[in-house]
C-alpha cells in the first residue's frame, strides 16, 4: 500500500474519498484503510458495510485473497503474467492477483534494457499506467525466464489430453484441463503454462497459451526452434511503415563509385547482399607489385537511424535469424532484400572502404568514404571458383580480365600476410540441408570449401581491422569483436587427450594459434586429423561483442569489430554510426546516448546471437532426425565425438547427423568413465571407446519432435591399453553379471546424467562471417 503524503481527517469517508484513496494506493486491505482513516469501533463495521456496498454497485474489485481496488484500475506497479500475443506481435499482460475482470495491459519493453524480451507465460515487474488506447504497462524486470513455460505436442487418448515437451531433456508432461482440450487434436504443436499450486502425484496440470502448427508440418523444425528459443519474428507495423517510407539513394553528401566496378559474391539462394569487392594493381610507385582492395557495405545506417522503431526492434532482434526452410530476419524485407540490398545494375548507398597492400599483403593504409555504388555483376561462390578454373559462363566471361583475375591475383598477395599472421586454421566440416519444393529435406549435403569462400573471408577480415583501427584513431568508442586466449584448464585437457595419441603437450606451454596450428599441420594426413581438429576447438573460448579490448585469439588480431553485415548484425549498424560520427560523414552517426549504452547493447547482441545459433542448431538437428526417420535399422560408419559415463556421442560420416549410443550397447560389461583419456573402459577385460574413434552402429531410434538420435554400437571396443590400470568401478553395458555399482564399492549405479551434448561441447570461432 501507498500512503498518501497527508493524513485525512480521522473518521469515516464517504464512497468517492474511499475510491481516491484506492485509486492513489493501487489496493488495499480493509485493516490497512481502517488504519489509514483512523476508524475504530462501530466505523469499521461502518466501513466494511461501504465496501460491501460498492463492491455490488461494481466499483470495488477483489485484489488477492483479502485486497480490494477500484474496479477496472491497476496498481502503479505490479507483479504480472504475460497471457496473450496479439495478431500484430503485441504482448499483454494481466496482474498475477487479479480479479475476473481486471483489464489487461500492453507490454511495452524497455529497449535499453539487455536480455531476451519478455514472451508468452513469462512473468514481469511492471508499471502500470492509463495510455490513451487503455492501460500500459512498462517492463521494469522479468522475474523469470519463461521457466514455467512448455512447447509441446499434444497426446490425446480417450481418458485424458496431456502435453509432451519437444525438449527431449524436460520431464514436465502436463495434464491439459478438459474445458481447452476439446478443439486441440493430436499431435497439435503447442505452447502451454504450468499452473501454479500444490500437486503431489500425478502429471502437472497445464494451460495451453498458443497453438502453433501441427507436429507433421515440413516447417516445425523451425517453427518449434524459434518458439523454444524466443527468437522473435515478424514487425510491427509501424516498423513496416517506417520501412516502405524510404527514398532511393542520391549523390548528396556522398562519393560517386558507380564506375568502380563492384561485383557481389554469395550463397546461390541468397537474397540480400550487404557486401561488395573490387581490387585492382596500386599505380602508386612506391608501392611496386602492390594492390588497392574495395570492400562497399550497404549503408544501413541511413535508413535505420538510432530512436526510430525499425532501431529498437533490430536492437531487439540483435540479428538475422537463419533456418534450413526460412530466414528470421533483423530488417523487413523491404530493406533486406531491397534498398539495403547491393543488388546488380542499381545504385545503392554503401560506406566503402579502400585498402591498400603490399606485394606481400602487409596493409599500409586505408580510407572510408560514403558514397553511391552499383553492382556490375552478381555471382554465387561457385560460379566466381568455376571461372578462376577455367570454366567461364555469360556473366564471368566478359569480368575475367577486368574483375576476377585482379580480385584473385589481390587475394594471393593478402594471403601472404595472412600466412604470417597465423590465424587458427581450424576445419569445420559443416553440413546444408537442401529442402524439396514439397516442404521436405531433399538432401544433406557438406558445404564445399572454396578459395571463393576464403577470399571473401579475407577481404572482410581485412576490413572490419580497419573499422577498428579508424574508431580507435579518432577515439570513438566502440563494440569490438573480442575471442579471448583459451582457459588453463582447457589447455590441460587438451593436453591429457594428446598424451593418448603420442603427442605431447606440456601443459605449462600457451596455447597460441601458431601452436595450434603445428599440432594441426602434424596430425592433418593421419588417423587423428578428425578428433585432433574437434578437440583443439573445443579447447577454444566463444568469441563475444564487448565496448573492452582485449583483441581476438582465433584471428590473432590486436584489434577487431564487425562492420561488414550490418543488414543481419546491429552490432555492424553500431559500427557503421561510430565511423558516420567520427569521420563527420552525416547527422545519423552514433549518439550521446548509445555511446553511454555501448555495455548494454553489447551484452544484447552477444545474447541475441547465442540465441540465433541455439535455435539454428535444434532446428538442424530436427530436420536431420526427420530425415533419418525412415531409416531406423539401418547401419550407418561414424566417428565418436563425445565420451560420457551414460554413453558415447556419434557423428554420422554420411549426414553430420549426431546422436546417442547408451552405454547399455556397448558390451556385455561395466564401463568406467576415464575422463583424462576420454574413453569409456571396460571393468573387466580394460577394452576401450576413446575420443574420435571410426565406429558402426545401427539407428534405433530417430524422433524429428524432438531432433533426438539413439544409436545401438556394432563395433568392438579396441584392446586395453597395456600402461592403463584395470578400472574398478563403472557404468553397466548390456548383458552384464552382477549389481552395478556407484563408486567404490556401493551399489547402485551412477546417478543417471541429463541427456545433451558432452560436457565442454563444441565452441570457438565459426567459420564465416560469423567471426
Amino acid at each position: 500500500m501507498t500512503n498518501s503524503s497527508k493524513r485525512p481527517p480521522a473518521g469515516l469517508p464517504d464512497k468517492d474519498t474511499l475510491l481516491a484513496f484506492l485509486r492513489e494506493a493501487g489496493s488495499a486491505e480493509k485493516t490497512d484503510i481502517a488504519r489509514h482513516f483512523g476508524l475504530k469501533g462501530g466505523d469499521r463495521r461502518a466501513l466494511r458495510e461501504m465496501i460491501r456496498e460498492l463492491e455490488e454497485e461494481g466499483k470495488l474489485g477483489k485484489r488477492g485473497r483479502k485486497g480490494f481496488s477500484e474496479a477496472g484500475a491497476l496498481p502503479p506497479v505490479g507483479v504480472a503474467d504475460v497471457i496473450e500475443r496479439d495478431a500484430d506481435g503485441e504482448l499483454y499482460v494481466r496482474l498475477v492477483e487479479a480479479s475476473a475482470d481486471a483489464p489487461r495491459a500492453i507490454l511495452m519493453p524497455d529497449k535499453s534494457k539487455p536480455g531476451p524480451a519478455p514472451g508468452l507465460g513469462d512473468r514481469v515487474l511492471v508499471k502500470f499506467q492509463r495510455g490513451a488506447d487503455g492501460w500500459e504497462a512498462r517492463l521494469i524486470k522479468k522475474l523469470d525466464v519463461g521457466t514455467n513455460r512448455v512447447l509441446g505436442v499434444i497426446r490425446k487418448s480417450a481418458r485424458e489430453t496431456r502435453v509432451e515437451p519437444v525438449d527431449r531433456r524436460s520431464k514436465d508432461v502436463l495434464l491439459v484441463p478438459q474445458a481447452q482440450s476439446g478443439d486441440l487434436r493430436d499431435g497439435d504443436l503447442v505452447l502451454a503454462a504450468i499452473e501454479k499450486g500444490e500437486q503431489r502425484f500425478g502429471p502437472k496440470r497445464g494451460k495451453i497459451l498458443e497453438h502453433i502448427g501441427k507436429e507433421d508440418d515440413p516447417r516445425a523444425a523451425s517453427l518449434i526452434a524459434i518458439y523454444a528459443h524466443g527468437v522473435p519474428t515478424g514487425f510491427s507495423e509501424a516498423v513496416e511503415r517506417e520501412a516502405e517510407d524510404q527514398a532511393l539513394p542520391t549523390l548528396k553528401g556522398r562519393e560517386d563509385l558507380r564506375e568502380v566496378p563492384f561485383i557481389t559474391i554469395d550463397p546461390a539462394d541468397a537474397r540480400d547482399h550487404d557486401d561488395a569487392v573490387y581490387a585492382a594493381r596500386d599505380e602508386d610507385p612506391k608501392n611496386p607489385n602492390g594492390w588497392i582492395v574495395w570492400v562497399a557495405i550497404a549503408d544501413v545506417a541511413a535508413y535505420v537511424r538510432p530512436g526510430t522503431h525499425l532501431d529498437r526492434e533490430a536492437r531487439d532482434k540483435g540479428n538475422s535469424t537463419y533456418f534450413p526452410d526460412r530466414v528470421e530476419p533483423m530488417l523487413p524485407e523491404v530493406l533486406s532484400n531491397g534498398l539495403c540490398s547491393l543488388k546488380e545494375g542499381e545504385n545503392r548507398a554503401c560506406l566503402a572502404v579502400r585498402m591498400v597492400f603490399d606485394k606481400d599483403g602487409r596493409k599500409t593504409g586505408h580510407k572510408f568514404v560514403r558514397g553511391l555504388m552499383r553492382s556490375h555483376a552478381k555471382l554465387s561462390y561457385e560460379q566466381a571458383q568455376s571461372a578462376i578454373d577455367g570454366q567461364t559462363d555469360d556473366t564471368t566471361g566478359p569480368i575475367m580480365e577486368a574483375i576476377l583475375y585482379p580480385l584473385w591475383n589481390a587475394y594471393h598477395a593478402m594471403l601472404k600476410g595472412r600466412l604470417k599472421r597465423s590465424p587458427l586454421q581450424i576445419e569445420s566440416a559443416e553440413r546444408r540441408i537442401r529442402m524439396a519444393p514439397d516442404g521436405g529435406i531433399a538432401s544433406i549435403e557438406k558445404r564445399a570449401s572454396l578459395e571463393a569462400h576464403r577470399l571473401i573471408e579475407e577481404m572482410m577480415i581485412q576490413a572490419n581491422v580497419c573499422a577498428a583501427e579508424t574508431l580507435e584513431q579518432k577515439k570513438t568508442p566502440l563494440i569490438y569483436r573480442i575471442h579471448d586466449t583459451p582457459s588453463q584448464e582447457k589447455i590441460f585437457n587438451l593436453a591429457d587427450f594428446l598424451s593418448t595419441i603420442g603427442k605431447p603437450w606440456n601443459k605449462g606451454e600457451p596455447g597460441t594459434t601458431k601452436r595450434f596450428n603445428k599440432l594441426l599441420d602434424e596430425t592433418r594426413d593421419t588417423e587423428h586429423a578428425d578428433v585432433v581438429n574437434e578437440v583443439v576447438l573445443r579447447s577454444q573460448m566463444q568469441a563475444i561483442y564487448s565496448p573492452e579490448n582485449i583483441g581476438h585469439f582465433g584471428l590473432n588480431l590486436d584489434r577487431y569489430a564487425h562492420f561488414t553485415s550490418p543488414i543481419r548484425r546491429y552490432s555492424d549498424l553500431i559500427v557503421h554510426r561510430g565511423l558516420i560520427r567520427a569521420l563527420g560523414l552525416g547527422k545519423d552517426g552514433l549518439t550521446d546516448r548509445e555511446i553511454a549504452e555501448l555495455p548494454a547493447i553489447a551484452e544484447g547482441v552477444t545474447m541475441t546471437e547465442r540465441r540465433s545459433m541455439a535455435a539454428e542448431r535444434d532446428a538442424m538437428d530436427r530436420y536431420i532426425a526427420a530425415f533419418l526417420e525412415d531409416r531406423v535399422g539401418a547401419t550407418f560408419t561414424g566417428r565418436i565425438t563425445g565420451v560420457t559415463r551414460f554413453g558415447l556421442f556419434i557423428r554420422l560420416d554420411e549426414t553430420g547427423a549426431d546422436g546417442l549410443a547408451p552405454v547399455s550397447t556397448l558390451g556385455s560389461e561395466y564401463f568406467a568413465h576415464d575422463d583424462r583419456a576420454h574413453a569409456l573402459v571396460g571393468e573387466r577385460t580394460g577394452k576401450r571407446f576413446t575420443l574420435g574413434r571410426k565406429v558402426e552402429v545401427k539407428l534405433m531410434e530417430a524422433t524429428p519432435v524432438t531432433g533426438g538420435l539413439v544409436f545401438e554400437m556394432l563395433s568392438e571396443p579396441e584392446p586395453r591399453d597395456p600402461n592403463a590400470p584395470a578400472p574398478r568401478y563403472g557404468v553397466r553395458g548390456r548383458g552384464g553379471d552382477g549389481p552395478p555399482m556407484r563408486g567404490k564399492g556401493r551399489p547402485g549405479g551412477p546417478k543417471p546424467a541429463k541427456r545433451g551434448r558432452p560436457s565442454g561441447g563444441l565452441k570457438g570461432v565459426r567459420k564465416g562471417k560469423r567471426k
